[in-house]
């Protein structure tokens, strides 16, 4: 029994190859006389990480890596670490060696000693927890995600969004298929998808302050942690992606009605020229941003397959908007008096269009 595998340490890591060699020497001390792995889960960085992680995996089997190629998202890059051990705990924890690994063995103890209790989270918001050296914009932000995210768990978790956590492997494989694998917040994930409350118990740790690498709380990453609250909260009504790709769709009337004016009005071409013009404008402007947010996750990368990419996006939108103005004209016909519903539901039918194929022939063929 003592030889049995007992943790597994999730790392999701994205250009963190300076801290590799790092955290496996704090790991290997935090856990020493304990049975564990460690799972580097990359995102193909650029700086070498999985390589870090490789060159250490060649002289301790306790290292594995998983490479992936073609996606970025801290929380699927997790969910694959987690189904990815035969251990019967695993934890997750940030390559940045801002958490605080010394806890591990105490939540370890934790799990195994209480058979009713699921997780243990690290929490920076309990007594003897604390956020470090973060400025004060920082904390501000931070406690305002928290009491977002309060609106859509099912329990009173002082810190939902947490990255430093534990749980039962059984558990987590559980409610992988109802997760959303959306951002940056996977225990955020798991609390909402789990089909029953989770019994977990929050133990104090402090942040540290990063030494190596830079940080990745860009504001797309802020955008994607709105973006999963959303999806929990009316996700099952109206699908999140569908949803962004809709509301950047009304972004590209503002966009194609601003040059639509500055070029017709200020600059006093044709109207013909400057609808074309409009036109074109406001479709680059909806592929680029659709690649930046909405598909995220697929995004095209490269001249080529950006280029292939808009090309294919405007033909697309093109046919979406002779569909719209083909249903909106036919149902005019039949019921002239209700004009203003016979054009809403033209463009609901060019935006379903528009999104279907895009998924399809746009994002869908890299």
């Amino acid at each position: 029994m003592a030889d049995l595998l007992e943790l597994a340490v999730v790392i999701p890591t994205f250009n963190e190859r300076a801290n590799v060699p790092v955290l496996i020497a704090r790991l290997t001390q935090a856990l020493a006389g304990r049975r564990w792995e460690a799972i580097f889960v990359d995102d193909d960085s650029p700086d070498g990480t999985a390589e870090a992680a490789r060159e250490l995996g060649r002289v301790d089997a306790r290292v594995r890596v998983i490479q992936r190629i073609g996606r970025r998202s801290l929380s699927s890059a997790c969910i694959e670490g987690m189904c990815a051990t035969a251990a019967p705990f695993v934890a997750v924890i940030d390559g940045d060696l801002q958490h605080d690994e010394t806890l591990l063995p105490a939540m370890l103890d934790r799990l195994q000693r209480d058979e009713a209790l699921d997780l243990v989270v690290g929490s920076r918001f309990v007594a003897g927890g604390g956020t470090g050296e973060w400025d004060r914009d920082r904390v501000a932000k931070s406690a305002l995600a928290t009491r977002l995210s309060r609106r859509v768990l099912k329990a009173d978790l002082s810190d939902p969004m947490s990255g430093f956590f534990m749980i039962r492997s059984t558990v987590a494989r559980a409610v992988v298929p109802e997760l959303s694998a959306i951002g940056f917040k996977i225990l955020l994930d798991i609390m909402t998808a789990a089909p029953r409350p989770l019994a977990f118990v929050e133990m104090p740790y402090t942040f540290r302050v990063r030494t190596e690498g830079e940080s990745k709380l860009d504001h797309v990453v802020a955008m994607e942690y709105l973006i999963a609250l959303y999806d929990r909260m009316f996700g099952r009504f109206v699908p999140v992606r569908f949803a962004m790709f809709s509301a950047i769709g009304v972004l590209g009337v503002g966009v194609h009605m601003a040059t639509l004016s500055l070029v017709f009005l200020g600059a006093g071409a044709s109207f013909l020229l400057a609808q074309i013009l409009a036109t074109v404008v406001a479709m680059t402007f909806n592929f680029f941003l659709n690649n930046a947010l909405t598909y995220r996750d697929r995004r095209l990368k490269g001249v080529r397959a950006l280029v292939d990419g808009w090309v294919s996006f405007c033909v697309v939108c093109s046919v979406g908007a002779v569909a719209n103005v083909g249903v909106a004209a036919f149902l005019h016909d039949v019921r002239s008096s209700e004009w203003a519903a016979s054009a809403l539901v033209g463009v609901l039918i060019g935006a379903v269009w528009n999104y279907a194929l895009s998924s399809r022939f746009v994002w869908g063929r890299y």
